[in-house]
């Protein structure tokens, strides 16, 4: 039997043979085939950054360079004594925080509701966020506007009438803030709606309900932090909308940041062109603040790991001697 048993050294294949291992030969093959999609994916990535940085860079250029003097910052040190500057860029600030406050006052606690009291009325409150998506912005300014002129004429012996005066006060025009929570309903809706389906809202309220929690409790200690991620995404969408809207603020007759700058152009083009790319750096700044804010640190109290969490909820509590 041993005589009949074919050793290693004749099992093992010779190098010139057929039967030689393919494995070393498919070594390369192997690796062109990983390199190829690393290789397209630096490509992508390298257009998709030289379309946003290449317009920037020639912008600025176009602010510091000028053809026969050379290189100048005036553009930019002329900015905080520009006429109006620090004025729209305060209001613009002001009319953001406003509308987020708003939208998300109108939606969180609307779309908790459905959620728990009323989940086939979930279509219809869609439906609802969503239309101004449909309806452009040059017909809704020119419904607002409709309104505007139609309130003093006939409810100027009413209380009312200070209210449409109020609204319309060049200060903080209050009306800029309800047509840009319209605006901002999509998005805000989309935002909230994926936080709310990434976790049980019902079972967590009954719970906090069943422990003796009121509803003011379920709301700012047990929903609102599963929200935070959604909150965050909801206000980084509407800074930017409210940042850059231009066309109601414009036809309505008042001046945020956004029309400060076209108001400008025309006669201080490097201006205006450096105006743009600070605000572009002052939007950019914020909206990394509020993706900060959304997410909790991994150091804080109540950013335990989950996996932790249910390691030791499914492990039994040991008891001492003493106390069984």
């Amino acid at each position: 039997m041993a005589a009949m048993t074919p050793t290693a050294r004749e099992t093992a294949p010779k190098p010139g043979t057929d039967d030689a291992d393919p494995t070393p030969q498919a070594a390369p093959t192997r690796s062109r085939t990983r390199r190829r999609p690393r290789v397209w994916r630096g490509v992508v990535l390298g257009l998709g950054g030289a379309y946003f940085l290449v317009p920037l860079i020639a912008s600025f250029v176009f602010t510091v360079h000028t053809p026969g003097q050379g290189v100048s910052f005036e553009a930019y040190t002329a900015l905080l004594a520009a006429d109006g500057f620090t004025e729209s860029l305060l209001l613009s600030l002001g009319l953001a925080a406003a509308t987020i406050a708003l939208a998300l006052l109108l939606a969180v606690p609307a779309l908790v509701a459905v959620r728990i009291g009323a989940p086939r009325l979930r279509p219809v409150v869609e439906v609802m966020c969503m239309l101004p998506l449909v309806v452009p912005p040059i017909a809704l300014v020119t419904g607002i506007s409709t309104v505007l002129r139609w309130g003093p004429d006939h409810l100027s012996r009413t209380p009312l009438y200070q209210t449409f005066l109020a609204v319309q006060n060049e200060s903080f025009p209050f009306v800029l803030v309800l047509a840009y929570t319209v605006m901002a309903l999509p998005f805000v809706y989309r935002s909230l709606d994926a936080g709310l389906r990434a976790f049980d809202v019902p079972t967590l309220v009954e719970a906090a309900r069943n422990c003796g929690a009121g509803w003011p409790y379920v709301m700012f200690r047990v929903i609102l932090p599963n929200l935070r991620s959604s909150l965050a995404g909801a206000a980084f969408l509407t800074l930017a909308l409210v940042l850059g809207e231009f066309t109601i603020a414009s036809l309505l007759g008042f001046r945020p940041f956004a029309v400060w700058i076209v108001s400008i152009s025309g006669a201080h083009a490097r201006m205006s062109v450096a105006v743009s790319l600070l605000s572009l750096v002052i939007t950019w700044v914020l909206l990394l603040a509020l993706s900060r804010a959304g997410t909790a640190p991994a150091g804080a109290p109540g950013a335990a790991n989950p996996a932790r969490r249910a390691r030791s909820s499914r492990t039994p509590s040991r008891t001492s001697p003493k106390e069984s």
